[in-house]
């Protein structure tokens, strides 16, 4: 096979891993897929909906109160009735927390929240979390569409149509309100990466301030 035909294959082989690719990275109600953004990340601010939310245990929680706090988060929107985008994201979370160990509970918590409150109820959630949570530290919510809806858009995370919901992780610190949305399959070391950063600032801050402290002390 000479060198034209042979480039010609490779190219009409790699459109077609690329299509596959896109095609199988986009959310929809039914487990189809569509088309999904590109890859990318972005500052983020968040407000926190002031909503009763429910736990895979069935327990109400609120999520800045009991949940996130005064910890580093990482935070994954999922439904289970998708069978393309959410079991891809939610298999990153559950990476994170392998790579993370004992730090999820402690230092970190994961939270996953349900975009269709409709279908997901505790049990439901419960259920679909066993095939990726492997310890503690990681909380799964649903609740009303109300509170499913208000939680959302303060996250920046609402779409009407669930079937054009973007594929999205958000990490952020709890304490310093500084968060960073994540679009598209990251890779888990990268949202370690943030977390471990967001701890240095952390240690850096409170390095900062024992000695400005010791710096005015008569």
């Amino acid at each position: 096979m000479n060198a034209k035909p042979a480039c010609t294959l490779l190219a009409l082989s790699l459109a077609f891993a690329s299509h596959l690719a896109m095609a199988h990275a986009g959310h929809a109600h039914d487990g189809h897929a569509g088309q999904p953004p590109a890859a990318h990340q972005e500052k983020a601010s968040v407000r926190f909906a002031d909503v009763s939310l429910l736990n895979q245990e069935g327990m109400p929680v609120r999520l800045e109160k009991d949940l996130v706090g005064d910890h580093l988060v990482v935070m994954g929107f999922i439904y289970t009735s998708c069978t393309t985008v959410c079991p891809v994201v939610s298999s990153i979370m559950g990476k994170v927390q392998q790579q993370l160990g004992g730090r999820v509970g402690e230092e970190v918590r994961l939270v996953s929240i349900s975009v269709d409150p409709q279908r997901d109820d505790a049990k439901r959630l419960q259920n679909y979390a066993k095939a990726f949570q492997k310890g503690p530290g990681w909380s799964w919510l649903t609740g009303t569409p109300y509170a499913i809806t208000e939680t959302l858009k303060g996250l920046g995370s609402f779409n009407a149509d669930l079937s054009q919901h973007p594929p999205l992780i958000l990490v952020g610190d709890g304490r310093s309100g500084h968060w960073t949305r994540y679009y598209g399959f990251t890779d888990p070391g990268v949202l370690i990466e943030e977390i471990n950063r967001l701890s240095a600032r952390r240690v850096h801050a409170k390095s900062t301030a024992i000695a400005d402290h010791h710096e005015v002390q008569p």
